[in-house]
């Protein structure tokens, strides 16, 4: 058996640990945007998917120190959704060399974290997460309500071992309820919860949105309620217990749908593009492709009829005088619309639309996403040295802080990479390292 040396941190040595970390990370100078406002923070996080590495994602753009629990022989789940992915390179570190090639979806909300495999269903691995509980200040998980409880890390046996923790879980449906104990998938959410219903044309069956928007918003809500809770934290002294959920966050991202209903018992449906109450508002088709057009006030609308279809009858047109009357009769103004725009390519109309002051864009595929010239003007991409796979290049942190991105400071990791180097920092010898690596502990 492996000696239990290890004892709980004080509560002021677990301050100093945070103090030498901070003292151990370089933080750029403010003319440089400003110092990663998490550096110092740990955040252990035991999230797989989509919903909570997005979140803690976010946690570690900022300076967070996130340590990446994984299963021993898989890993996340994401690691096996391919193809695509980055091909290895013949140089990658030799102890990843039985590794399947890095997925692009898991390269996607994994970077500046450091990855650890530890099987804690044995109680030697157990241990090996109490000691991390006891050294974080985050923990965010993304089980199934009351399974953690379980096993020993719920938030009644982690605020024990650490009274100041920030415990953030992130579920399908909450931690109570009829359906606490339902498993939380994106694109069920989405059905369940309104979003699919209003997504889609109104002739066709509902669509799901073509990203899992449900799981990135809770990824969202999540971060933020992590920066209150470590916010409560200094002032309190106590630790915070967060439950977020896909369900309450897709009710709160109805938005005016919702309200619309609340309020005037207004059910909603399905309108394509298009917008229920201004026209013209929705994509066109010209030739070569298509535009969104989203004159949404009677100066627009003039605009568009007079300079951009050259059709100045249009704006005189009782039909169309103003938005009321275009919105009881839209057939006949998007048929108008439509049978000019389709007499020209797409170019052409973004060119007749520049700088006139109508809202419009093209629907670019992700390739000329990717070549709009906002995104090499704003550095929106950044490429990252990968130790298996070389340069990779990653949608850049979307935000600036005096004009000045945070810093990408690790590649996404690969499974396991960090598992000897947190051992270590725990106070594990070599030798016990090498007796769990044995056992498929770690």
């Amino acid at each position: 058996m492996i000696s239990s040396k290890y004892r709980a941190l004080s509560a002021a040595a677990r301050l100093d640990s945070r103090l030498i970390r901070r003292s151990l990370i370089s933080t750029p100078s403010t003319d440089q945007g400003i110092p990663p406002p998490l550096t110092g923070i740990r955040v252990l996080d035991l999230t797989r998917v989509l919903a909570g590495p997005s979140c803690t994602m976010l946690l570690a753009d900022m300076g967070a120190d996130v340590i990446k629990v994984e299963e021993v022989t898989r890993g996340d789940d994401t690691r096996s959704w391919l193809p695509p992915s980055a091909a290895v390179s013949p140089n990658s570190p030799k102890e990843s060399l039985h590794l399947p090639p890095e997925s692009a979806y898991f390269l996607a909300v994994n970077r500046n974290k450091r990855s650890i495999t530890v099987n804690f269903k044995d109680p030697a691995g157990l241990e090996v997460m109490q000691r991390l509980v006891r050294t974080s200040d985050v923990l965010v998980e993304n089980f199934i309500a009351g399974k953690l409880a379980g096993m020993g890390l719920g938030w009644e046996d982690c605020k024990v071992l650490n009274p100041r923790l920030v415990y953030a879980s992130i579920t399908g449906y909450g931690q109570t309820g009829p359906f606490r104990e339902a498993a939380g998938y994106d694109v069920i959410i989405e059905a369940e919860a309104g979003l699919m219903h209003i997504t889609g044309e109104p002739d066709r069956p509902p669509s799901k949105v073509g990203v899992a928007v449900t799981d990135l918003m809770t990824g969202l809500y999540a971060h933020g309620a992590i920066l209150a809770g470590l916010h409560s934290v200094q002032h309190t002294g106590k630790g915070v217990w967060i439950d977020c959920n896909l369900f309450e966050t897709q009710l709160a991202g109805l938005a005016n749908i919702a309200s619309n209903y609340l309020i005037a018992g207004k059910e909603a449906s399905r309108h394509g593009t298009a917008h229920p109450s201004i026209v013209p508002y929705q994509v066109f088709p010209c030739k070569g492709g298509f535009l969104m057009i989203g004159a949404g006030n009677d100066k627009q609308f003039r605009l568009l009829a007079e300079r951009i279809l050259e059709k100045p009858e249009l704006a005189d047109d009782a039909r169309f005088a103003n938005n009321a009357a275009r919105v009881a009769n839209r057939e006949a103004l998007v048929d108008i619309i439509t049978q000019v725009l389709q007499r020209h390519e797409r170019d052409y109309w973004i060119g007749r639309f520049t700088g006139l002051g109508v809202p419009f864009g093209p629907i670019n595929n992700i390739q000329q996403t990717f070549a709009h010239p906002q995104v090499g003007a704003r550095q929106a991409t950044v490429e990252v040295d990968h130790p298996r796979v070389g340069k990779v290049r990653m949608v850049a942190p979307p935000v600036t802080y005096n004009g000045k991105r945070m810093p990408v400071r690790r590649p996404p990791p690969w499974l396991s990479q960090h598992t000897k180097e947190v051992m270590l920092e725990l106070g594990y010898s070599q030798n016990e390292i090498a007796e769990l690596r044995a056992r498929k502990i770690i």
